[in-house]
């Protein structure tokens, strides 16, 4: 087996769309996905899912329904709760990172033009 590092730089090199996550890499049943987005994302939840996201360039806005909006810069994560109405939004091209089970829907608990049915790997 060989074991190799990833750049993220690199990786964000590799794709150009938004909204579309991409498969960096596995830790057990999770997946490491990486996404550019841009614009505002579709309002949902994911019923039994946490998920987490971390800025890498940029700056992405997590409007949730029951309180203030958060806020994150590069090196600023967050966890969103299962069952959390929230929605992402960049003003600019953002880089992010998102942790969470390989079955997780980018869009939850709808199917919108946004959702990925299957990650490319990266």
């Amino acid at each position: 087996m060989t074991i190799n590092k990833v750049n993220l730089q690199a990786k964000f090199g590799l794709f150009s769309d938004h909204w579309s996550p991409k498969l960096a890499g596995t830790i057990n049943n999770f997946a490491v996905k990486l996404a550019k987005v841009q614009g505002e994302f579709d309002w949902h939840h994911h019923p039994e899912e946490d998920e987490f996201f971390m800025v890498i360039d940029g700056q992405l806005t997590i409007q949730l329904r029951d309180q203030d909006d958060i806020v994150l810069n590069p090196g600023e994560f967050v966890v969103i709760p299962h069952g959390v109405e929230h929605k992402p939004v960049a003003a600019e091209e953002t880089q992010i990172m998102m942790i969470e089970r390989e079955t997780t829907l980018n869009t939850g608990n709808v199917r919108t033009d946004k959702t990925v049915e299957t990650l490319d790997t990266i």
